[in-house]
């Protein structure tokens, strides 16, 4: 059963002709658990084939699904700006399968070649050519990864709960393990900014459990957003209102920082959302309101193109918004999605971490990360 236009709370009124009626009220129509078919009839009226009349009220924004596009139809269109961010003549390809969750995709354009981490197996697999080979192995449950401004890889390892950098002859420098004398948790994803300064999150999910890393307690007891500066080894907490920060990406000018929220995964009224917030004087944050609630599923990684539409991943696929928070389409993944990134010789091709696989689609736009 479909959820309709991505509503996230609803109040439906179940009203029978000869009992009256009676209100419930559910997160969203999977929770309620009807089982008759459906059909939309109007924004917010439903009829069920067992003869119940159903009333949905919300007030959140509304987006319906107006056609699929391409090759598989693999492509929901909801805004008509989606057009022009995807191929008609496009489809998405698996490149490969055999992780148990795949993250942290990265581009090396110098190599065309493609990192990512299988964090559960403790290794890093590398995409070139069409073949695939083990890239690093242990990786010290590694999750999120990019490229610093040199071309370094810059890893979020869950095991050793530090930020390393992979030098050019293939050494690991330790970036960043602690916080105030105090161990991080399990740094989660990365993003570095013009300046060279590092910015990650520090969600718990690699003590958890043993699965992604090693079950042991937080430290410093927070799930923060940190920056990390280079020219003079400072850490500083730039977020620290969050349940378990996850994935991050600045706009196109740096003038904003988008930071998902995924305290949903241990929590079924924990946030999924993804914030944004100002960028003041290139080292602090203000704001943090809601720029989108993402559903099905949570958000995890985010990606932004040259024009400023937020890529993220989702239960579904890959969700695309625009700037301004409105949902333009979505890219139809067989399986959750974890996380994603632009490659290619043209950075035109979107990458997909999704559970089991490497996931490749060509798209009408350009990723804004470098090198």
């Amino acid at each position: 059963m479909r959820e309709a236009g991505g509503l996230s709370k609803r109040t439906i009124r179940i009203k029978k002709p000869e009992d009256g009626s009676q209100n419930l009220e559910f997160r969203s129509l999977e929770d309620a658990n009807l089982s008759s078919k459906f059909l939309l009839l109007a924004s917010c009226f439903w009829l069920l084939d067992s003869g119940f009349l159903l009333l949905a009220s919300d007030t959140s924004p509304k987006s319906y699904m107006k056609k699929t596009l391409g090759i598989h139809n693999e492509f929901e269109l909801y805004d008509e700006s989606f057009h022009f961010l995807i191929l008609g003549n496009a489809w998405v390809e698996r490149l490969h399968s055999g992780t148990l969750w795949a993250e942290g995709p990265v581009y090396f354009a110098d190599g065309d070649y493609l990192v990512w981490s299988d964090i559960p197996n403790d290794r890093m697999l590398r995409w070139a050519n069409g073949n695939v080979d083990v890239f690093r192995y242990p990786a010290n449950c590694s999750n999120g990864n990019t490229r610093d401004r040199q071309g370094r890889l810059v890893s979020c390892e869950h095991f050793a709960r530090r930020v390393t950098r992979t030098e050019v002859d293939g050494q690991i420098t330790e970036i960043v393990s602690k916080f105030d004398g105090k161990r991080l948790n399990s740094p989660n994803d990365v993003v570095v900014k013009s300046d060279s300064t590092i910015w990650f999150t520090d969600p718990p999910y690699g003590i958890l459990s043993d699965y992604e890393g090693k079950q042991d307690s937080s430290e410093y007891g927070g799930a923060y957003v940190f920056r990390f500066d280079p020219a003079d080894s400072s850490l500083t907490v730039v977020a620290n209102d969050f349940d378990k920060p996850n994935g991050l990406a600045f706009s196109p000018d740096e003038s904003k920082l988008y930071v998902v929220d995924t305290g949903a995964s241990h929590d079924l009224k924990g946030p999924h959302h993804i914030r944004i917030f100002d960028v003041v004087n290139g080292n602090n944050l203000a704001g943090g309101q809601v720029f989108t609630e993402v559903n099905p599923g949570i958000p995890d990684g985010i990606r932004i193109d040259v024009r400023g539409n937020v890529w993220s991943s989702a239960g579904d696929g890959v969700h695309c918004y625009s700037p301004s928070g409105g949902l333009l389409g979505k890219i139809k993944i067989p399986e959750p999605v974890s996380n994603l990134t632009f490659g290619g010789p043209k950075r035109n091709r979107l990458f997909i971490t999704a559970t089991t696989s490497l996931y490749a689609v060509y798209v009408g736009t350009r990723g804004i990360q470098y090198p």
